[in-house]
């Protein structure tokens, strides 16, 4: 059995102090607490509570900070811009037309959600959300559902796949360099503490994947949040337009009918008449056939018209030098513009007024006094407090913000135009990245791995994905910066810090072993004894978990669990693997897990959601896997 736990020491040589482990302990306890307020700032939470730390002595400050400079900070912020490549040239807008295009509701773009964990399995969990999460918001912003209906469950079935092998997540490789040291230390327990097999965790995580699925279906749509920005929703509402696109030969709508091309299914947007030479098919029905040179007139909000720009060879009818080539296509956007009393457009039609000339833009739409207009857009004889949208150069905004011909400038946000040839070779580029990823992954389980292939591992080869974008000109080099968020990228180091103070200072450590050297002193028979004990490795690794980060928690508790067992008589096997499944399962907190605090949000999560959704579903498959883990490994 153990002895009585002793005082581990500080990163500094010292001994740690009763004051010094509960203070570290309380700092971090208050953090969660404070966290789970409403608003609370979740980054500047984290940063107060390792700087305290820092303060305090209690930590060094390269400790405290050494998260910022981590391979998986540097990669997820890579691994952002990379996605907003994918975003820019339209390669998401396919991926997303193929996993969620056809699902018309919220239960059906779910159940679509569950072809995530078998590609989790072999694809790290962290490129994964960075590509779909923006797909899944495309998908509910187009259907008029609330992101955080569906991003929580993105982010679970992606920590629930990695479970499958041991390739899926980065804890379990972790777990496998641990065991590695510690058969070298432990000659006579080689057998036991081998590293973890590919498949070998696949006999207790794939019906784990399969429960948590499950409950995600049935449980979940109950417990989730449905919040939405309500006064972005009554802007859009108030702002509606009538605009006129035409369908250019190349557009791969052609052939189609109105249905099949998805464009009856755009929020706040109605597709009024199509005007084809001579004819006007009006009312239109989902059956009619999209032609070449088609001018289709639609009624809607400006957001849904922003949409209608990314289609392909559908552009804007009131436009005439349209830069149909996709290089300049990029530098044009959608904006709006108040005309003030004193315009010199006030009492000209639109066909009158000219506008480019004038202001180096196209007028595509009119909006006035909460109304939309029906005429035509060159009949439209302007007056005061008109709300003109323009496509022109990003520079318009700038450049008129305080032209006194307008009351009001601002562009509509996100509305630039996809660089759609350069689809393929960003779509290229990030799976070599992840096909990457997978085979650095494989590597670490050889008993030498080339020094090459790790010297290009996770961040530098985002990095350099992302520096082949945006020299193929995938997206701006602004456009990568502005990808990059940098809320939750300061949450992910700040609890890495935290976590590493827990470690470094061995206050973890110190609890881990007084809670197991408890769980020992317990009056219980022989054979319950293992059980219990089995239950007290997993439930302690998998609190401290949602507390700390899934790689410190695999680092202490590894060598910890083997301890536990060679001390009591037992195999080290299923306490390792429990180890592994808790250190890997995150659901209760944000900052248990990368891809939790990476889609906080754009879901407008707060930590208490977390803990909601995901605190049943943690018990659960903690019960599952305990008893699944003992039955499989024995003792």
């Amino acid at each position: 059995m153990l002895s009585a736990p002793e005082l581990p020491l500080l990163a500094t040589g010292e001994p740690l102090s009763l004051a010094g482990g509960l203070s570290i302990l309380t700092v971090t306890l208050v953090f969660v607490v404070v966290m789970t307020r409403r608003n609370a700032p979740v980054d500047l939470l984290v940063l107060a509570g390792v700087t305290l730390l820092a303060l305090a002595g209690v930590v060094s400050f390269a400790e405290a900070y050494a998260g910022f400079a981590s391979a998986p900070v540097l990669l997820i912020a890579a691994l952002f811009a990379a996605a907003a490549g994918l975003r820019t040239t339209g390669a998401l807008d396919w991926v997303g037309a193929r996993l969620l295009g056809n699902a018309k509701t919220e239960r059906e773009a779910l159940f679509r959600l569950l072809l995530v964990p078998p590609v989790s399995a072999f694809v790290l969990n962290t490129p994964l959300v960075a590509m779909l999460a923006p797909v899944v918001i495309d998908w509910c912003r187009s259907r008029g559902v609330s992101p955080s209906r569906l991003l929580i469950p993105l982010s679970y079935l992606t920590i629930l796949g990695g479970v499958i092998t041991v390739i899926g997540t980065s804890t379990l490789l972790v777990c496998n360099a641990q065991l590695t040291q510690l058969a070298q230390a432990m000659p006579e327990q080689a057998a036991d503490v081998r590293e973890i097999g590919l498949f070998e965790i696949t006999a207790v995580g794939l019906p784990l994947a399969a429960i948590g699925g499950a409950y995600l279906m049935l449980v979940a749509p109950r417990l989730l949040p449905d919040r939405r920005d309500l006064l972005s929703d009554f802007g859009d509402r108030r702002r509606e337009y009538l605009v006129e696109m035409m369908v250019q030969p190349s557009c791969p709508l052609i052939g189609k009918s109105i249905e099949e091309a998805g464009l009856r299914r755009l929020p706040g947007l109605f597709l009024v008449e199509i005007d084809r030479g001579d004819e006007v098919i009006t009312p239109v029905e989902p059956t009619d056939l999209i032609v070449s040179h088609d001018r289709m007139v639609f009624t809607g909000v400006v957001t849904t018209i922003a949409d209608l720009e990314r289609i392909p060879g559908l552009v804007p009818a009131a436009d005439l030098t349209y830069e149909f080539q996709p290089a300049a296509r990029t530098q044009r956007v959608l904006a709006e513009a108040v005309l003030s009393r004193t315009s010199p457009l006030i009492g000209r039609t639109v066909r009158e007024a000219n506008f480019r000339q004038r202001y180096n833009a196209a007028i595509v739409a009119v909006h006035r006094s909460g109304a939309r207009l029906s005429e035509k857009i060159g009949e439209i004889r302007l007056e005061a407090g008109d709300t003109l949208l323009v496509q022109t150069r990003s520079s318009f905004v700038d450049a008129h913000r305080n032209n006194r011909d307008f009351f009001l400038v601002s562009q509509v946000g996100n509305s630039s135009a996809r660089r759609h040839d350069r689809a393929l070779l960003a779509g290229g580029l990030f799976l070599v990245l992840i096909a990457w990823l997978v085979i650095t992954s494989l590597a670490k389980l050889l008993d030498e791995p080339p020094a090459w292939m790790m010297s290009a591992s996770g961040p530098v080869a985002a990095i350099a994905v992302v520096i082949a974008m945006v020299g193929a000109r995938c997206l701006t080099t602004s456009q990568a910066r502005n990808a990059i968020d940098l809320q939750v990228l300061i949450t992910i180091a700040g609890a890495m810090g935290l976590g590493a103070s827990l470690q470094a200072s061995g206050a973890a450590t110190w609890l881990a072993e007084g809670v197991v050297a408890g769980v020992q002193a317990l009056p219980i028979s022989p054979a319950t004894a293992p059980w219990v004990l089995l239950a007290a490795i997993y439930l302690l690794s998998m609190l401290m978990t949602e507390a700390i980060t899934n790689v410190a928690v695999a680092t202490i508790m590894i060598p910890l669990s083997v301890s536990v067992a060679v001390a009591g008589q037992l195999s080290p096997r299923p306490f390792i693997i429990a180890v592994a499944i808790a250190a890997s399962l995150s659901f209760a907190t944000p900052i248990g897990y990368q891809t939790n605090l990476m889609v906080m949000g754009p879901g407008g999560y707060q930590p208490r959601d977390y803990l909601r959704v995901g605190g049943p579903m943690t018990l659960i498959l903690a019960t599952v896997a305990i008893t699944l883990i003992g039955m499989i490994w024995g003792f």
